[in-house]
């Protein structure tokens, strides 16, 4: 778990309380910072959403590496995904200072759109903080790809969550790499293959670590600059 307590050259920020406030029908998530001369600073959530089919025939395949990725999260930030909500198993806490929401959407993929829409409008979360993850084969494996909007790639959950945010394309996204089927081997029974041991550590557990350490802060960035630029990482050896 990330320390929370920061500090820069000159400032001291603790982390004070984390808080959930209702209002009518719905739900506004913040994290409520105070500097050193008191002035108090506040940070709207993130919501963290990993594009998968439910149930345990579809655990650990390629296609799923969205949930793969909200998992590996929650077991690292100690967060518990214990809510299920608008058809959505969800996960309410913090990475360092910022609030995020750990979403899985339980509709299947081609109908993703349906939980992701419900759960941003209920928590007030806004566009530009709305992280989706998902599979995408036109990426080797390991290489993780960052943009700050996009379209959908023919992606059939992606484009489900764009037609439920008013046609938006203007979210972030991370695409996580699974390669492209070996031979003739047919592109459905691809997507539905386990991964590998090897894979497994190589894809799963990079992305988290990338996530954490570089990708939520580059969406920060990208978000307040409106960049749109690409981002490809590979595993160092």
């Amino acid at each position: 778990m990330m320390a929370q307590t920061i500090s820069f050259p000159g400032t001291c920020i603790s982390y004070r309380n984390f808080t959930r406030r209702c209002l009518r029908s719905n739900t506004h998530l913040s994290a409520s910072l105070t500097h050193a001369e008191g002035v108090k600073l506040e940070y709207s959530p993130w919501l963290l959403v990993g594009l998968g089919n439910p149930g345990n025939k579809y655990h650990g395949i390629r296609h799923n590496v969205g949930f793969e990725m909200i998992d590996c999260i929650a077991q690292e930030e100690g967060i518990a995904l214990n809510t299920i909500q608008s058809k959505t198993l969800l996960g309410i806490g913090s990475i360092g200072v910022v609030p995020v929401l750990l979403a899985k959407p339980q509709t299947y993929m081609n109908f993703s759109g349906e939980s992701v829409g419900a759960v941003a409008a209920y928590y007030q979360v806004h566009l530009r903080h709305i992280l989706l993850i998902y599979d995408e084969m036109s990426l080797p494996n390991g290489v993780l790809r960052l943009q700050a909007k996009g379209g959908h790639g023919y992606h059939n959950g992606m484009k489900s969550v764009m037609d439920h945010l008013d046609n938006s394309c203007e979210f972030p996204r991370l695409s996580v790499g699974i390669g492209n089927p070996p031979g003739t081997m047919d592109m459905k029974a691809y997507l539905l293959q386990k991964f590998s041991a090897k894979e497994r550590e190589q894809l799963v557990l990079l992305s988290m670590v990338l996530l954490i350490i570089f990708g939520l802060d580059k969406c920060c960035s990208m978000a307040r600059c409106g960049s749109s630029e690409n981002f490809s990482f590979r595993r160092l050896r």
